[in-house]
């Protein structure tokens, strides 16, 4: 007999299926009362199941009109996105942030204007905080775009 984790699973992995767009939005409450468990329970599959290894970008917005979305991404790009997080790591210099950028740009992964605001939503004069903190937002602001503009690259293909 298949666990709740496991059929939770599968339906959701039915939902990307039958997606046109590769990609399905959900509330982790309407799921968790679905299946009748926890919306933790929601959490554990997807934080387990669908995590970027696998191939899938999950973004999430908790609150009262929260949601979660689950893209399936291209092959290609897998080992592209899971090189990026790696690099960035839980903190990153300015100069290294701008570097990956540049790379993104000069490979044309990042259009010149998406660049751009990477690079001024990136910079000490916006982060205006003391070190290593100014590092440790300048990396989960560069992984959040990064992982949103992946995601959308998965929408235009």
């Amino acid at each position: 007999m298949k666990s709740t984790a496991d059929i939770i699973e599968s339906y959701l992995f039915d939902m990307l299926r039958s997606s046109d767009d590769g990609m399905v939005e959900l509330q982790r409450s309407e799921l968790a009362e679905k299946f009748s468990c926890v919306p933790s329970q929601i959490n554990y599959v997807i934080a387990t199941r669908f995590t970027l290894e696998k191939g899938y970008v999950v973004e999430s917005k908790r609150g009262g009109g929260g949601y979660i979305r689950i893209r399936r991404i291209a092959p290609e790009h897998i080992n592209l996105i899971g090189q990026i997080v790696q690099a960035v790591g839980t903190h990153i210099p300015q100069k290294e942030a701008e570097d990956i950028v540049s790379r993104l740009e000069t490979d044309e992964v990042l259009a010149p204007r998406e660049a751009d605001v990477l690079r001024a939503a990136l910079s000490r004069d916006v982060l205006v905080l003391p070190l290593p903190d100014r590092d440790v937002i300048r990396a989960r602001i560069l992984r959040a775009m990064l992982v949103a503009v992946f995601a959308h690259l998965e929408s235009d293909d």
